[in-house]
Parts: C-alpha cells; sequence; structure tokens
C-alpha cells in the first residue's frame, strides 16, 4: 500500500495495489475510487484533501493482532 499527499494539489492518494486501473467512479464529490477490470478496488483519491482530512501530510499506520 502507498499513500502520498500532493500539497501542491491538495491530493490524497492511497493506492492498494499495483494494478492497471480499468474503471474509476466518482462516488461522492471529491472521492475516487478506482478499480481494476474484475472490479476490485485498487486505489482512493481525495480532491481538497485539507478541507476533508484533519492533517493529510501526517499518517498513522496500524496493524490489529491476529485473533484466532
Amino acid at each position: 500500500m502507498k499513500v502520498n499527499y500532493d500539497s501542491k494539489t491538495d491530493t490524497l492518494t492511497i493506492v492498494f495495489t499495483d494494478t492497471l486501473v480499468a474503471e474509476s467512479d466518482e462516488d461522492k464529490p471529491g472521492v475516487i475510487l478506482d478499480y481494476d477490470n474484475k472490479g476490485n478496488l485498487v486505489s482512493l483519491e481525495i480532491l481538497d484533501a485539507s478541507r476533508r482530512v484533519s492533517v493529510p501530510s501526517k499518517i498513522e499506520y496500524q496493524v490489529s493482532p491476529l485473533v484466532g
């Protein structure tokens, strides 16, 4: 997974897998979802990120412990 915040364009992009994008859908205004040819979510792009995310340049990452 890759996370990129571009302050010049104020765009936050989260790429889940390096797969070719077959289709994009703007689910809500300013939120673009990219899908591969099988319909799997490939990436998420948030436009005007500084208005939608509290601190787009700060990333917190957490892995939950396996249960079972």
